[in-house]
């Protein structure tokens, strides 16, 4: 008995051990038309063995990618499709670019300065929605600070730090606004968050 670790390594094992042989088997037939007609009847198989995805656009496509890469690329037939080649499966992609903007306040998120920037240009035809913005943004870095700070916060702290990151556009009335109460967000002293449970009667 040969077990599968005694097997040649699978490209792709969701497909299994049959699948793959067949497609070996149909790498040695001579006649490119037989070959042919082995490799559809693979496709077949292959199809049926995910029918959910078969509404997927270009799922056949797909499934002929499939074989030519279990075939190593060297399955010689007519594809109906143009198929992935050696050289583009093994390209290496592209590096992605990263923003390494510095962010001065590190405490309240790069997102949420730009959404600060965003509220500060909005203009007069806008002012009620800009007045709920800036409310629902004070409030949010107000908790964002209590989490980095684990500390109370003053309402008046995170005017002054609305003010300096929309460079003097938004400027909050301290005596005329209040921001919600985040008192459980800072975790107590010495508290682990555990349950206390009742100690079972021996």
């Amino acid at each position: 008995m040969k077990y599968n670790t005694e097997e040649k390594r699978m490209v792709l094992p969701e497909y299994g051990r049959h699948i793959q042989n067949m497609v070996d088997h149909c790498l040695t037939i001579e006649d490119r038309a037989e070959r042919t007609r082995c490799a559809n009847s693979i496709i077949t198989v292959m199809g049926n063995l995910f029918p959910h995805l078969r509404d997927v656009n270009d799922f056949k496509h797909l499934l002929w990618d499939h074989l030519a890469i279990m075939a190593d690329f060297k399955l010689d037939i007519d594809f109906p499709y143009e198929v992935v080649g050696a050289a583009e499966l093994n390209k290496r992609p592209e590096p992605l670019s990263y923003d390494m903007g510095r962010v001065r306040y590190r405490q309240y998120g790069k997102s949420l300065q730009q959404m600060i920037h965003k509220a500060a240009e909005m203009g007069p035809e806008q002012e009620e929605e800009k007045q709920v913005l800036i409310r629902m943004l004070a409030n949010q870095m107000k908790k964002a600070l209590m989490l980095w700070s684990k500390e109370t916060v003053e309402d008046s702290r995170v005017f002054k730090d609305l003010a300096e990151i929309s460079e003097g556009k938004i400027i909050i009335d301290e005596s005329r606004c209040k921001l919600a109460d985040f008192k459980d967000i800072a975790p107590r002293p010495g508290n682990n968050n555990k349950k206390n449970h009742p100690r079972k009667n021996r």
